[in-house]
């Protein structure tokens, strides 16, 4: 396994992140548990959660899924440098939600004893929350960090000027304010290299992109016929038939790498500059299995630039679009 900085902290995480998004609603907990101790034998020691995971009407039930394994013995919380995040809707109650100091610690407190454990690695935002000012927000961290409750602090879904606002105003405060930044970012979505990926790199921040195969788009969605596609529908199916030209062309491209294509896409991301670790869900060992096999596959400056001109990305703005 091969690990690295997360940002410009100390914390060392492998660079492939194990999302739970899918433990619970689609993988079986005795599943999920198998899954979890396969990566850990793996060396990946990066997993991520959220508090609202789980399923309709089950939030907090992944973070229960994973609270059991930790339970279980053999230093699983020890070894693994765990994230999780708050924002979203848990209950009708008003202050359920969002990044209110009320929430935060109500929330926090919540995760932990769904998590079985009595501190989070890296908390982060699920999403910006344009209600509350930084101030406030920046406070309640702070206190959770003096209580030993939290150690770092993550974004996600951010845009470039939130994440400079959240740390402009955690210098003010003399505060360490965010460390890493997780966005959609793959070879289809790109949109993140205009502000996102520069003001990261600016402030020191680690990316971790979510969704490296754009809903398994990536992953060699065509049949080899190319007479029809898989288990693809609603909002992935319109994507599909918006880039179909593109998705046909960058397949027969990892054909001619000899390679499938949802390592290529993963390997892609790795070879980024600004990516800490892509957030891959698996639902099963043999999806688990293949997103390890793309830390071993190095690309060469000419595949790099052919999945560009597959696939053409942003230069940072405004240079993108103005002179």
């Amino acid at each position: 396994m091969q690990y690295t900085q997360l940002g410009r902290s100390g914390l060392k995480v492998s660079r492939l992140c194990l999302g739970t998004m899918n433990f619970g609603p689609k993988t079986e907990e005795a599943d999920a548990h198998a899954i979890m101790d396969s990566a850990l034998s793996a060396g990946i020691n990066f997993f991520d959660t959220a508090n609202v995971y789980g399923g309709t009407g089950q939030r907090g039930r992944t973070e229960e899924i994973l609270g059991r394994w930790f339970a279980s013995g053999g230093q699983r919380r020890e070894r693994t440098v765990l994230a999780t995040k708050l924002y979203g809707t848990m209950t009708d109650r008003p202050n359920e939600s969002r990044l209110s100091a009320l929430n935060i610690r109500r929330a926090l407190d919540a995760s932990l004893k769904r998590l079985q454990t009595d501190y989070i690695d890296l908390y982060q935002f699920h999403h910006v929350d344009r209600a509350t000012p930084w101030d406030e927000i920046w406070q309640a961290i702070d206190v959770a960090v003096q209580q030993g409750k939290i150690l770092y602090s993550g974004s996600s879904n951010f845009a470039g000027w939130q994440i400079a606002r959240a740390q402009e105003a955690a210098s003010r405060r003399h505060t360490y304010g965010l460390v890493s930044e997780q966005s959609i970012y793959n070879l289809l979505t790109r949109n993140v290299e205009l502000e996102v990926i520069p003001a990261a790199q600016q402030y020191g921040l680690g990316l971790m992109p979510w969704s490296p195969l754009q809903g398994g788009l990536l992953g060699g969605v065509l049949k080899p016929g190319r007479d029809g596609v898989r288990r693809t529908e609603g909002r992935s199916l319109e994507t599909l038939k918006k880039h179909q030209d593109q998705i046909r062309q960058y397949e027969d491209f990892t054909r001619e790498l000899a390679r499938e294509p949802g390592d290529v896409a993963l390997a892609w991301l790795l070879h980024q500059p600004a990516v800490t670790a892509p957030v891959v869900g698996p639902r099963t060992q043999d999806q688990l299995d293949s997103a390890l096999r793309a830390l071993d596959l190095a690309l060469e400056p000419e595949a790099l630039q052919r999945l560009d001109d597959i696939f053409p990305g942003y230069r940072t703005a405004p240079e993108d679009y103005a002179w």
